[in-house]
């Protein structure tokens, strides 16, 4: 047998298993839906999820270069890249704080954020994306501040022609959506010239969805049958899609982002 399930947490638990295996000395554990935690770093399995899904059939082949190639030569010592070398690829992701159970909070460079969420860090590389460590925060003379600052900078040039498709609702209600699908769809939450882009076509103030990583849905705050619609429909995403982070609505105005969570809409 050469396939890989491809339900999101036993193919996780195959890989995790499967890297056992290659790197007997690591401490590997499971820390999502496609993401596994590897001596203490968290390790995306999105992209070799995609690939396996491309030739199914040799699921098992594929993954296995994969990890050997992963973790030969110079991509094991991810952990010692030089700060002015890992700066340029230095990119956010909000999570929810349950990433927590799985993961040692004192171990993940991140800051607070709002609705029960955290910003973590990660250095994007063309086949991976690693996240980034208090350790190598220190090592660097950083702060969890200053990722945070570099992120969001690097963020606003990854796909600075950003593509919203705008939508009108029977109900009247309006919705922007961001679907780029390169990871980072829901942290455009965190771009700094969102509420000037996207509140002239939502009527001011407004409401934004990320029920997971690859989904960004911004809507008007009215009227309240649109907007309850929606809720539903971002519950249901949030129980369905891997990477998920939170059910609760983000409130966007020109001031910043504020939290819903334990609000009434």
């Amino acid at each position: 047998m050469s396939e890989l399930p491809l339900e999101p947490k036993a193919f996780a638990e195959t890989v995790a298993g499967m890297l056992r295996r290659i790197q007997p000395a690591a401490a590997v554990e499971l820390a999502g839906p496609r993401e596994l935690s590897v001596n203490g770093r968290r390790l995306d399995l999105e992209n070799l999820f995609r690939m396996v899904v491309q030739e199914p059939d040799r699921g098992l082949e594929i993954a296995e270069h994969y990890l050997e190639q992963l973790f030969a030569g110079d991509a094991i010592q991810l952990g010692d890249m030089p700060f002015e070398l890992a700066k340029p690829r230095i990119m956010p992701r909000i999570q929810p704080e349950s990433i927590f159970e799985n993961l040692s909070r004192e171990l993940v460079a991140h800051v607070p954020y709002v609705n029960g969420t955290v910003v973590v860090f990660v250095t994007d590389l063309p086949q991976m994306t690693i996240s980034i460590t208090t350790e190598q925060v220190i090592r660097w003379g950083v702060t969890p501040e200053d990722l945070e600052l570099i992120a969001r900078q690097n963020l606003e040039k990854y796909a600075p022609e950003l593509e919203v498709r705008l939508v009108e609702s029977k109900e009247g209600g309006r919705a922007a959506i961001v679907s780029e699908q390169d990871g980072y769809d829901a942290a455009r939450l965190l771009l700094s010239g969102l509420y000037e882009r996207l509140a002239p076509q939502l009527g001011g103030d407004f409401y934004v969805a990320t029920p997971a990583r690859d989904m960004f849905v911004a809507m008007s705050r009215a009227p309240g049958d649109f907007v309850n619609r929606l809720r539903d429909r971002v519950s249901q995403d949030y129980e369905r899609l891997p990477y998920p982070i939170t059910s609760e609505l983000f409130y966007v105005t020109r001031d910043g982002v504020a939290g819903t969570l334990g609000l009434a809409a």
